[in-house]
């Protein structure tokens, strides 16, 4: 009975050892708490000019023992070719990762500022970075730390942080999460293989306003709108609750869905609630969007405006709310 029991203990634990690379997408403030001792925890504050933060607001206050790595400047991004916002080369992100004291068993936490959806974009960018070179064990900080300000403020840590030893995180491209030009221009040419989310606001799907960095004005061919802006709480400053993005997102079908945006940035907030949120299979991310589509004039653009039948409608929003 003895040996009987040692067996499926083992067997349990090969079972859940390959679940516990799987972290929970996103984790409370509470948990956070609870884990701050976890010698297998890296906590990254991302906070940048995109949420008016940079290594001085981090010196100011932060997570105790969390450590700053600034999302626009570090390397979380790449220009080549004059397209920015790319993703990095595998060995450009496994020094990144690794100068940050990541290995592969270490649980990355995520941290925005938690001031916008623009901002919570910085944390969902580096969390699909993570995925797309291999690292599951990743999540964010829900409500990033202006949650954390709020759940424990007298447990703000300030000044500089320990430089990490590094570890040995390896990085290994995943092809399932990641769309490149040319998978977006066989999509958009037949576009009952896969469904295309722009995560942009209307007056750019509507070619009416265009990133700095595009050539043009206007949209993918048979693109979807879906603001990434609607999937976050001003008020609570963090995501809306499962069961508001599942209404705000429905009916996504079951065909592979690319998320874009100008510069992947938006598009990543749209790719985490629906991949890892929702659960949704087959959700890829188009890093160089806009920007890099409309570099090829080769590659067709929609520039068309609303109907009149949509005027009418957002008119009529307008007026009853």
């Amino acid at each position: 009975m003895r040996r009987l029991f040692v067996q499926f203990a083992t067997l349990l634990a090969l079972v859940i050892a390959p679940m516990a690379a799987f972290a929970s997408p996103l984790v409370s403030p509470a948990w956070l708490a609870e884990n701050l001792d976890d010698a297998k925890l890296v906590i990254i504050d991302l906070r940048n000019k995109i949420d008016e933060g940079s290594y001085e607001t981090f010196l100011e206050g932060h997570i105790p023992g969390a450590i700053h790595s600034d999302y626009l400047k570090d390397g979380w991004r790449v220009s080549r070719d004059g397209v920015v916002g790319l993703l990095p080369e595998a060995d450009q992100f496994q020094s990144l990762a690794r100068r940050l004291g990541v290995s592969d068993d270490t649980h990355v936490v995520v941290v925005p500022a938690g001031v916008s959806s623009t901002d919570f974009g910085s944390a969902a960018r580096a969390y699909w970075t993570f995925k797309v070179f291999g690292h599951n064990n990743v999540s964010i900080l829900d409500g990033g730390f202006a949650a954390w300000r709020h759940y424990a403020p007298g447990n703000i840590e300030t000044g500089a942080f320990v430089a990490p030893e590094p570890g040995n995180f390896v990085a290994k491209f995943t092809p399932e999460f990641y769309a490149g030009t040319s998978d977006v221009a066989a999509f958009a040419t037949n576009p009952g293989q896969a469904l295309l989310v722009d995560g942009r606001t209307d007056e750019q799907f509507y070619a009416d306003g265009k990133h700095p960095k595009a050539a043009k004005a206007g949209r993918i061919p048979s693109a979807v709108l879906m603001d990434q802006d609607k999937a976050y709480s001003a008020q609570g400053n963090r995501l809306k609750s499962r069961d508001e993005l599942v209404e705000i997102y429905s009916n996504l079908g079951d065909k592979t869905i690319v998320s874009y945006c100008n510069t992947g940035h938006w598009a990543a907030t749209n790719w985490f609630v629906m991949s890892e949120i929702l659960g949704q299979k087959n959700v890829k991310l188009y890093d160089g969007s806009m920007v890099e589509w409309t570099a090829n004039t080769d590659l067709p653009l929609d520039t068309s405006g609303k109907s009149n039948m949509q005027k009418i409608r957002d008119t009529l929003t307008g007026l009853l709310g």
